[in-house]
């Protein structure tokens, strides 16, 4: 190995300065140095003037490292400058692996060592003095010297990755900042008191409900206590750099604790939850004490006011990890627009999710995203060591839970969680780093569970060894209050006039609560939802006015279908957008693309806000929306509807990553912190939302039971069945059906672009949010049958059920009821065969079903006795269970597929037979599936 080649990597700031000094004045630099120096010169002047092109300082680390192993030239002191150069990088790159952070388990061994001999160095070097401290911020000092302030900054109880950074002047700050009181805590007494204080409340907390509800699930914070003072310090530190809202989100493990010492939840009502009461409100059914979340306003030691957000979260790990961000960045755009570091998420992980979850890895590759960036995310893992009860041995390949942070480059500080001041000074770096790059940070607090998974869990099952260490270790703020009691900073009865204050006030809570017949669950960030209302079903079947003037959708129709003369197109664009024009001012038959456009408009000019993202959704899929243009030359990207005079509203849409789970997070995030914004998410093809199922079976088709919170997310599924093949025909109707019940979402499969135009407007002029859950159409979208007339967007309202204008009802036998495209088919079918005894009717709204409708159209139909359920998905899946639970007021029969595993054919033949068979279904009742 050359001798000089970790000059490559080495610190090229302090050759750089010091070559800069040599040029300037020779002899001011020390005589080896400019031994090498003029050695270089000479070099580069005879042998070099190939390599003129590099920087030198480049050049100067290749000459080193293929001089001569005699030449006179690099004297013995100058290769020891090099090999402490090497040591110094050595401890950048590799200290976190020699830390003292670990406080229940002995460190993994590490390879190669720190040890001096690694650089070729001695015991007999450490009293010679070397230039190269300089680069550590030091004046010229002994080896000694710069391996204690070595391990200082990068062994003890903080360790630190950063060297994976690619942009100079960030390892610099960071290098910087860590010279700082060689990367040690520096507090005055106040804080220090302060610090223990919190301690004192997370521990006192914990150990009051574990005498009070012995056995009860809390999942305890203890052993990682040390978060309490350092969100707190957090917070307060934020504030005064300017921050104003915090948006938080963390599984279980100390939730509680969080909720009563740092969002200042009132016990009383945790205790209320703990004792197991009913809710005060009839309308929803709550959730686990350790799942909900919390808004406070809160008032900073130096008088700032501040909001603070827990988000609510079900037990799948990592998931609100999404949500926070959505949240984040919606109230940044609502309020912070100019600055988004006024608004500070903070992510809370476990070590085994973090490490485990998939998730993790969409919501990380936001971090940068023009349509998901939230100006850096402060992450704290809470590292037990252990997943329920898997070691962590089992639980990850990487070395660190926290690896998935060199995905962005961020850095990551390890942190003994028994250290209290380490903790708290490592949370201030990581802020200071976030607002100064705006970038995201990761801490992993290292401690333990003391207890099982739960409380009522036995960790000796698995980890015997590991639970007796626990048992006998001291709980963080004892340690800390040794170390001060040593300082002298506090006499040996403070700790015990702390506790004891905290648990006369949680007595004095706890016997109020026990006053209390019913618990009070505050519901998460009502500040943005003033003016909004819960309802039930009734309620959401009523007629909305969701009209729009001619004159004002001739505003909108004229900024979507006039491209920029100034600019050039390719001519399909020309086409498409001289198309709309035509549709709107010629022929009056407007497509369903125009009809979402207009929709968007007249919302955008009614001051409500427009939200879409997804994967593709600028043009969309099937290149109907075209939504940004792009300039033929220079791919500049022109938004139409932005040219809309007067709107009051933002139009925002943003081509999503390849992510299902992460994006739907997001946006279900976005929606409810921004009840005002039109927030749509769509799929690519509508089965794909299968990689997004936990949000929609855990936040959007029950947040509103569990939490008591409202949102008006909206779903696009692309869904039809075209003969393209399992994965691009069903949106997994029957998924979205089952998970409806009482009054907690739309479904509705439109029709018309008319019907469409008027669901979307509908979902922003009532005074309450419901998520919506759309089955668009593929092909419906260039069928030209398939349009509307202006005068039903203008004077329309949406339609839960539309009825067959087109036949005689006296003549009618067959009643047939379907929804979505097939409607089409079937219609066709009906054209063809001359069949004037059957009408179609379209359930265009699935839920809340429209059952009262539904009957106040049979009874137009006095002499039809065939009822029939038509749909192209296969009897295991679409509508028909769904039918079969609400359509119970007549005998009808079925017409569809039979039962399948998969939706559909993969040979188009194949699937169009089937389809064709269905149909026949229709038509024929002696045929049965």
């Amino acid at each position: 190995m050359d001798r000089f080649s970790f000059l490559n990597a080495a610190h090229t700031e302090f050759f750089a300065q010091l070559y800069d000094q040599y040029i300037e004045n020779p002899d001011s630099v020390e005589p080896s140095w400019r031994s090498f120096f003029q050695g270089f010169d000479f070099g580069m002047t005879t042998y070099g003037e190939e390599n003129q092109t590099q920087a030198p300082v480049q050049q100067m680390a290749d000459y080193a490292a293929n001089a001569p192993a005699d030449c006179s030239l690099v004297s013995e002191k100058l290769q020891k400058e090099f090999n402490v150069l090497k040591l110094i990088e050595g401890y950048r790159v590799r200290g976190h692996l020699f830390t003292m952070t670990n406080p229940v388990r002995d460190r993994r061994k590490s390879s190669p060592s720190l040890e001096i001999e690694t650089f070729d160095l001695s015991s007999s070097d450490l009293n010679t003095v070397f230039d190269a401290a300089k680069i550590l911020g030091l004046q010229s000092a002994t080896l000694q010297e710069i391996v204690n302030h070595l391990k200082s900054v990068y062994c003890q109880h903080i360790g630190i990755e950063y060297m994976y950074i690619r942009n100079p002047g960030v390892v610099q700050w960071i290098q910087d900042k860590l010279s700082v009181n060689a990367n040690q805590p520096s507090f005055n007494s106040s804080e220090k008191k302060n610090i223990l204080n919190k301690l004192n409340e997370a521990v006192s907390f914990e150990n009051f409900l574990h005498t009070k509800y012995v056995g009860q699930k809390r999942f305890s914070l203890e052993g990682g206590e040390t978060i309490i003072p350092a969100l707190d310090a957090l917070i307060e530190k934020a504030a005064e750099k300017g921050v104003e809202q915090f948006v938080m989100g963390m599984a279980h493990r100390g939730r509680l604790n969080v909720l009563a010492n740092i969002f200042g939840k009132s016990t009383q009502d945790i205790f209320g939850e703990f004792d197991g009461k009913d809710y005060d409100q009839e309308y929803f059914d709550g959730d686990v004490k350790y799942h909900l979340g919390l808004t406070a306003d809160k008032v900073t030691a130096s008088g700032k006011k501040i909001n603070i957000n827990l988000a609510p979260n079900p037990s799948h790990l990592e998931t609100v990890g999404a949500v926070i961000e959505g949240i984040t960045r919606a109230k940044q755009d609502r309020h912070y627009a100019d600055d988004f570091s006024k608004v500070l998420p903070i992510a809370v992980h476990g070590d085994a999710a973090i490490a485990g979850q998939g998730l993790l890895y969409e919501i990380i590759q936001m971090a940068l995203l023009d349509g998901y960036k939230t100006g850096g995310t402060i992450h704290i893992v809470i590292n037990n060591q252990v997943g329920f009860t898997t070691n962590y041995l089992d639980a990850r390949s990487s070395t660190y839970c926290t690896d998935i942070a060199k995905v962005t480059l961020s850095p990551v500080l390890h942190v003994n969680a028994d250290d209290a001041e380490a903790v708290v000074h490592a949370v201030s770096f990581a802020l200071d780093y976030r607002m100064k790059y705006g970038r995201d940070v990761f801490i992993d607090l290292l401690g333990y569970r003391k207890y099982g998974h739960n409380e009522g869990d036995e960790p000796r099952f698995t980890q015997p060894v590991l639970y007796k260490l626990i048992a006998k270790h001291k709980n963080p703020r004892d340690i800390y209050a040794d170390k001060l009691l040593t300082e002298g900073v506090i006499d040996a009865t403070y700790v015990n006039g702390l506790e004891e204050a905290y648990k006369a006030k949680m007595e004095e809570n706890l016997e109020a609560s026990r006053k209390k017949e019913l618990t009070v669950i505050t519901p998460f960030m009502q500040n943005e939802w003033q003016g909004f209302a819960q309802v039930s079903d009734d309620v959401m079947l009523q007629n909305v006015d969701t009209s729009y003037s001619k004159e004002e959708l001739k505003k909108v129709a004229t900024a979507v279908s006039n491209l920029p003369a100034d600019k050039k197109f390719i001519k399909k664009i020309e086409k498409l957008i001289n198309a709309r024009k035509t549709m709107f001012f010629e022929t009056d038959k407007l497509d369903w693309g125009m009809a979402e456009h207009l929709a968007y408009g007249s919302l955008l000019q009614e001051g409500f806000d427009v939200r879409i993202s997804g994967q593709d959704v600028e043009r969309g899929t099937f290149s109907h929306r075209h939504a940004v243009v792009k300039v033929e030359d220079s791919e500049e990207e022109v938004i139409l509807i932005n040219n809309l005079e007067n709107k009051k509203g933002q139009f925002q849409i943003y081509n999503s990553l390849l992510s299902e789970y992460g994006v739907l997070g997001f946006d279900y995030g976005y929606a409810l912190a921004s009840p005002k914004t039109l927030t749509i998410w769509e799929a690519q093809f509508g089965d794909f939302s299968n990689g997004a199922q936990i949000i929609i079976d855990q936040y959007i088709s029950c947040g509103e039971d569990k939490w008591n919170n409202q949102n008006g997310i909206v779903l696009l599924l692309p869904h039809g069945y075209e003969g393209q093949g399992a994965e691009h025909s069903s949106a997994r109707m029957e998924r979205y059906l089952q998970l409806c019940a009482r009054q907690n979402m739309y479904v509705a499969d439109c029709t018309t672009p008319a019907n469409f135009f008027h669901l979307l407007r509908r979902q922003m002029k009532t005074n309450f949010r419901k998520p919506l859950i759309v089955f668009t159409p593929k092909s419906l979208l260039r069928d030209p049958r398939c349009v509307s007339s202006i005068e039903e967007l203008a004077t329309g309202s949406f339609q839960e059920t539309i009825d067959d204008v087109t036949v005689d009802k006296n003549e009618v036998k067959t009643l047939v009821f379907c929804t979505g495209k097939f409607y089409y088919d079937i219609t066709a079918e009906r054209e063809t065969n001359g069949r004037t005894d059957v009408a179609v009717v379209r359930i265009e709204q699935l839920f809340p079903f429209p059952a009262d409708q539904i009957k106040a159209i049979i009874a137009k139909y006095p002499n039809a006795d065939d009822y029939v359920w038509a749909q192209e998905e296969p009897k295991n899946m679409g509508a028909y269970s769904f039918m079969l639970m609400n359509f119970d007021f007549i005998k009808w029969r079925l017409a569809s597929l039979k039962a399948y595993s998969a939706p559909a054919a993969g040979s188009y033949t194949r699937a169009k037979r089937r389809h064709a068979d269905a149909i026949r279904m229709v038509f024929d009742k002696n045929l049965f599936r």
